[in-house]
């Protein structure tokens, strides 16, 4: 079984971050399956139950996108609104992501510093990112410790981009009982 990759970027081929992962991910076929919403869903009309038997299929799910107005992307916000339904994902008869680990793998193109509580943006990631959290809870599965990069839209350099590719496929390896060892 592989790690599941849910990845939501609206403009891919522009991305130098998100572009860069995908390409590491998809060295590894057998332990990732990467999942684009924007290539899957350009109009935007999810197939609900798809998407489910594809989470159902998957013990560790990563949500991979760019940070941007301190958010998700707008169709992984649609997406998660229309796939985690009422007796599926949670209520008294919602169980399918019950035991799962969650995990978020960000760009954001600020800089780390500013996503200190005297930065600039004045919050953290951690605070940031806490509806994603609750929602994990919600539907009974694990929130884990996200993943970034910051300076992704001015600071990064290739170098650092790079190493953040092969320290992506180790943050996924960290958590995956079907991913035990580190490529490379």
């Amino acid at each position: 079984m592989t790690a599941l990759v849910i990845l939501a970027h609206p403009d891919i081929e522009a991305s130098r971050v998100n572009k860069r992962w995908k390409q590491e991910l998809l060295q590894h076929p057998e332990q990732v399956t990467v999942h684009e919403l924007y290539k899957q869903y350009p109009d935007f009309r999810i197939d609900v139950q798809q998407e489910q038997r594809l989470l159902e299929g998957h013990e560790l799910i990563i949500f991979q996108f760019p940070l941007y107005w301190y958010s998700y992307p707008p169709l992984l916000k649609k997406w998660m609104d229309e796939v985690f339904t009422h007796g599926w994902a949670y209520g008294s008869n919602g169980n399918k992501l019950k035991g799962k680990k969650l995990g978020l793998a960000l760009s954001i193109g600020d800089k780390q510093e500013n996503y200190l509580p005297a930065g600039s943006v004045s919050f953290t990631v951690d605070e940031v990112i806490t509806p994603f959290k609750a929602s994990a809870i919600h539907v009974g599965a694990t929130a884990l410790p996200y993943f970034a990069v910051f300076g992704a839209s001015f600071q990064a350099s290739d170098e650092a981009i790079n190493q953040s590719a092969a320290d992506y496929v180790q943050y996924i390896c960290s958590y995956s009982r079907f991913f035990p060892t580190a490529p490379r």
